[in-house]
């Protein structure tokens, strides 16, 4: 500190001895010199940690009185896909943002501040560690959990980003405060919504615990309660506040173990760029930015440009009477004059008649390192991309505490540095890039975010509606992908898992996995029964309603035809159902259970015609050659992971066992729920189950049902029009909050784009793209992912089925 102070100190002792070679100083100026140099020294007094942060008191509800009379409050907010969206959506996302800005009158402060802290990486490690079990597959566990970490030090996962917006008004008191800044955070979440991005209110613990984690860029945790600020006498900054702060060195700040620079970013460019302040927030090192943007009274500042032309025009006049004087050309005149009146011109009638307003901006660009060579590298690294935007990024010399401080969301700027720009200017920092997926807990592995190489992991337990879709053109992955969720799965829940597999794709991995496959074919000696039903089948008390809906689905599909069933043979089934049932609900013995042959001969006892023409068709499925579905269950299905294949089926019974294998599943889901337990069930080649009306029919009302009950279906299709062949089917897509999206067939995209809103740019992910390419539609993000699982592990040669990979 004393260096940066003796070098202020010569500095003004040479600029003054001229002055005294002149004329000897006035007490006032000596008084005014003195006052400078103390200022540049400081007080001499050791100042605390927590009265360096600059605000008075932070309230629970989120309200922070920064002075006396200002308050501010923060709201944190997602990101959303700018850069991968189409330009006409980026033209109105940037449009609505303008009129985001312009919402803010001059009595409204603005801080748009980006935290990407570098510190988590631990917490990113933990998210993807799989603990060891008392069980056969922790070869498997290793194996994976390795792919895991291999795949997360391709990207930054262990940068933490946050994004945040901090809004300030003047008040007479905390009650004035309240209701005018309620108001704003209501028209920002509005304003927020029309962008499409989801944003929070942050509580006064939120805000303690943002600023806390900047306070303590190590990742030291945060712990307070309200409770503890009365009977202690302290304040909540004694609980965010560091260990200490030196602010001496003039170029640089230490906080903590960690030395900084905060710099101040200089707009030279005739013209901005959108991808600034993007590339500066992709920086792999922890950074941190802020925008403080203050409106300017529209009057004001039409006023002060109509000055401004004034003086121009004043100027232009004397050069035009100095070239008149010289005997040259009147109309030559100073580039830059001619220069700045254009301009000056063009501003004033984009205030006037377009919908621009003048904005004061602050660019605030804070380095963290453990080092100085590490953090000179980091500043470099920002500078650079600064340079690429013909911006400079220049260090705050002798105002690193101000900047430190006016770099935290707190909603006060005490750097006097500012550049005016238009609405429109403003905007260009558009604080939206790239979404990101990485949650915690029992998140599962998808793949690595093309754009940003990041790894995503994401629970569908999460989301409203866990349904899923796998769609893809054949060769495309969708196995792959489902085989790499199941195992996923498989090893880090307790999560009961069945596979409906038409295709006998799925018999290496559940043999590696210890699960069971059940083979049903016409010889066959594994048999299920298509009348099993336990008493929790329904929510109703009596269960026999949905039980009865398939059975009519399954005697739909076993007559055919184009008419389906006529409303006489649907009221002689479901007698029939509810007849043969009513030994088994008196006394619920599974040697009880019924068989299809049971139905078949209650179905000849009806007296109506219609009943022995039901009882014909079924006879192939009874007594015939056919007759593989009329047995008692004999197999047990109590393992966690059971693959049903029906591969031997063939093409007349494969879609009657699709239907009885998603009957077993709801059966299996039923007893789950009771047991608070989830059952994940795949459906390889759904699109068979679609092209009848009632099995789809009895498929979509599963798929409203399943999320219910705990049941989390996912449908492995490559026919997309199939799914949207009619009104019902198309209540799938609408029930699936997840849906993986594989390289696409030319009309399928189309169909595709239409029913999901795909940009061109996002298109261009399933496009001709390689296996394990595509798109991951979560909920409202969608992200471009890549998965190249590695090929030299034991899992890839279980998942696998490309022919030359497996042998076959």
């Amino acid at each position: 500190m004393s260096k940066a102070q003796h070098t202020k100190k010569q500095g003004a002792a040479q600029e003054a001895s001229p002055a005294k070679a002149k004329r000897k100083l006035t007490r006032a100026e000596k008084k005014q010199i003195t006052a400078l140099i103390q200022k540049a020294k400081g007080d001499g007094k050791a100042h605390t940690a927590q009265q360096t942060i600059p605000y008075l008191q932070m309230y629970p509800d989120g309200i922070c009185k920064v002075s006396e009379k200002k308050y501010s409050k923060c709201l944190e907010y997602d990101d959303i896909n700018y850069q991968l969206a189409q330009a006409d959506d980026k033209t109105a996302i940037f449009e609505n943002w303008c009129d985001f800005l312009n919402y803010f009158d001059a009595s409204v402060s603005v801080q748009l501040s980006f935290i990407n802290q570098g510190t988590q990486h631990d917490k990113a490690q933990k998210a993807i560690d799989i603990a060891p079990q008392d069980d056969a597959f922790n070869s498997i566990r290793t194996e994976y959990a390795d792919m895991l970490k291999n795949q997360l030090a391709k990207g930054n996962n262990g940068l933490e980003k946050h994004k945040y917006i901090t809004f300030s008004i003047e008040a007479d008191n905390l009650n004035a405060a309240k209701a005018r800044l309620a108001r704003i955070e209501t028209d920002i979440l509005n304003n927020f919504k029309v962008l499409g991005v989801s944003a929070r209110p942050m509580t006064g613990y939120d805000r303690l615990q943002t600023l806390h984690g900047v306070f303590h860029p190590e990742g030291e945790p945060f712990t307070f309660d309200w409770a503890w600020l009365a009977p202690s006498g302290l304040t909540t900054k004694d609980f965010i506040a560091p260990s200490s702060f030196r602010f001496g060195e003039g170029r640089t700040f230490r906080m903590g173990r960690k030395v900084g620079a905060v710099s101040f970013l200089q707009i030279l460019a005739p013209e901005l760029n959108d991808r600034m302040l993007a590339d500066i927030l992709d920086l792999e090192t922890g950074v941190i930015v802020n925008l403080h943007i203050k409106s300017i009274d529209q009057t004001e500042a039409i006023k002060t440009i109509k000055r401004k032309i004034t003086d121009l025009d004043k100027m232009k006049i004397e050069e035009q009477k100095k070239a008149v004087r010289s005997g040259y050309d009147m109309d030559i005149i100073p580039s830059d004059l001619a220069t700045f009146g254009a301009e000056a011109k063009n501003l004033l009638q984009d205030l006037q008649s377009r919908n621009e307003r003048m904005f004061l901006l602050t660019f605030l660009v804070v380095n963290m390192a453990d080092t100085k060579q590490k953090l000179e590298n980091d500043v470099f690294a920002a500078a650079g991309i600064a340079q690429k935007y013909n911006c400079a990024l220049t260090r705050l010399d002798y105002q690193q505490e101000a900047g430190l401080m006016s770099s935290v969301p707190i909603g006060e700027n005490l750097i006097p540095i500012q550049r005016g720009l238009t609405t429109s200017s403003t905007a260009i920092f558009i604080p939206f890039i790239t979404q990101e997926l990485f949650q915690q807990g029992e998140a599962l592995y998808y793949g690595l975010n093309a754009l940003s190489n990041n790894m995503i992991l994401c629970d569908r337990k999460q989301l409203k509606n866990p349904n899923g879709l796998i769609l893809g053109t054949p060769g495309s992955g969708k196995s792959f992908a489902a085989k790499r969720e199941m195992t996923n799965a498989f090893l880090i829940t307790d999560d009961d898992i069945i596979i409906c597999d038409p295709e006998a794709e799925y018999y290496p991995l559940v043999q590696r996995l210890h699960g069971q496959v059940i083979r049903i074919s016409p010889t066959s000696t594994q048999y299920v029964n298509p009348m099993d039903i336990n008493l929790n089948y329904s929510e109703d008390d009596n269960p026999l309603a949905l039980k009865s809906d398939f059975i009519l689905s399954l005697c739909e599909l076993v007559i055919g035809g184009k008419e389906g069933l006529q409303p006489v043979e649907k009221t002689v089934i479901d007698r029939a159902v509810r007849n043969v049932y009513r030994l088994f609900l008196a006394d619920p013995d599974p040697a009880k259970m019924p068989i299809l042959g049971d139905l078949y001969d209650e179905l000849l006892k009806q007296p109506e015609p219609e009943a022995a023409r039901i009882a014909a068709a079924l006879e192939l499925y009874v007594s015939g050659s056919l007759n593989v579905f009329n047995h008692r269950t004999n197999v047990e299905l109590e393992n966690r992971l059971v693959c049903f294949d029906i591969k031997q089926l063939g093409k007349q019974l494969k879609k009657l066992g699709m239907l009885i294998v998603q009957d077993q599943t709801w059966n299996r889901v039923t007893i789950n729920r009771a047991e608070k337990k989830a059952t994940r069930y795949y459906m390889d080649e759904f699109h068979l189950l679609l092209k009848e009306e009632q099995t789809a029919a009895y498929s979509v009302e599963i798929w409203k049902r399943f999320r219910k009950w705990g049941g989390i279906p996912t449908a492995i299709t490559q026919n997309v029009k199939d799914l949207l062949s009619s009104r019902e089917v198309e209540n799938i897509f609408e029930n699936s909050d997840f849906v993986l999206m594989l390289n696409q067939a030319a009309g399928d995209r189309a169909i595709l784009a239409k029913q999901l809103s795909i940009s061109p740019q996002q298109m261009k992910y399933v496009t001709h793209t390689e296996a394990g390419e595509g798109l991951i539609f979560f909920g409202n993000v969608v992200l471009p992912f890549v998965d190249r699982f590695p090929t030299n592990t034991e899992l890839y040669r279980v998942m696998t089925t490309k022919p030359e990979e497996t042998g076959v």
